[in-house]
């Protein structure tokens, strides 16, 4: 199942308006808006539960799982970023 991920394609749709990916259009792109969302949950409880040294681990965590989603989002979105007007752009 894990070569599902190496495969080419697209993963998500370009947004309409403005500039970045827009929602997930195949079933990868959803397990890693999932994952991430997962990673958030997690980190968030981390933090809750450990008053001192939650935050700085959050941090830690949060950083690099958000610049893995934002990699993978613009290597796997449908054509290219960059700042949209809508439909004819």
């Amino acid at each position: 199942m894990l070569h599902k991920f190496f495969e080419p394609g697209a993963w998500f749709a370009p947004k309409r308006y403005g500039y970045g990916a827009g929602w997930p259009i195949a079933w990868q792109g959803w397990a890693l808006l999932g994952s991430y969302l997962a990673v958030l949950a997690g980190v968030g409880q981390l933090a809750s539960f450990e008053p001192e040294t939650g935050p700085a681990i959050a941090f830690a965590v949060i950083i690099p799982a958000t610049a893995v989603l934002i990699i993978a989002a613009k290597r796997r979105t449908r054509g290219e970023w960059r700042w949209r007007w809508g439909e004819g752009d």
